[in-house]
């Protein structure tokens, strides 16, 4: 049963921090996103992170983790991270400094390392579920995985969508 499960850089960076986790696979839908993978999963979609990659004013890249059922105000983002402004990459720049299509891009075993932060509420959550490095397959684990593997640090940027 295991083996039909992908095997990505993000299962092997878990892997090798012996990080616990579950696999899931789901249909995915093309502009779905966490909506669709919550349902798929009978989950709540609070608890279902999205991955965003984006960049500072002076182009520096980075990761932010936020609920799916809110949104990034990139203002209060910014304002947390010391940047003048932070906006989102495009998918081709996103691809390039992940190594993971969008869609598909997990925090997990990044092509390049990148800082990264996460909503401080994800931190709150007794399980999440995070993008396992392809479309339609999902992750569930503990969110201290997050500071464990990826030393994210919290912020304050969510609003509601």
């Amino acid at each position: 049963m295991a083996d039909k499960f992908p095997v990505t850089p993000a299962i092997r960076a878990l892997r090798d921090a012996h990080i616990p986790f579950a696999e899931h696979l789901y249909d995915y839908e093309e502009h779905g996103g966490t909506t669709v993978a919550a349902r798929e999963l009978g989950v709540d979609e609070h608890s279902v992170i999205k991955t965003l990659v984006m960049e500072t004013d002076t182009g520096k890249p980075l990761i932010i983790l936020m609920h799916g059922d809110r949104e990034v105000a990139v203002g209060m983002l910014a304002k947390a991270i010391g940047a003048k402004s932070v906006s989102p990459c495009d998918p081709a720049t996103a691809q390039k400094r992940t190594g993971y299509l969008v869609g598909g891009t997990s925090p997990f075993g990044t092509k390049n390392p990148l800082p990264i932060y996460a909503e401080a509420t994800i931190f709150d959550l007794p399980e999440i579920y995070i993008n396992g490095g392809k479309r339609g397959f999902l992750l569930s684990l503990s969110p201290s995985a997050l500071t464990e593997v990826l030393k994210a640090q919290p912020v304050t940027a969510a609003v509601p969508r």
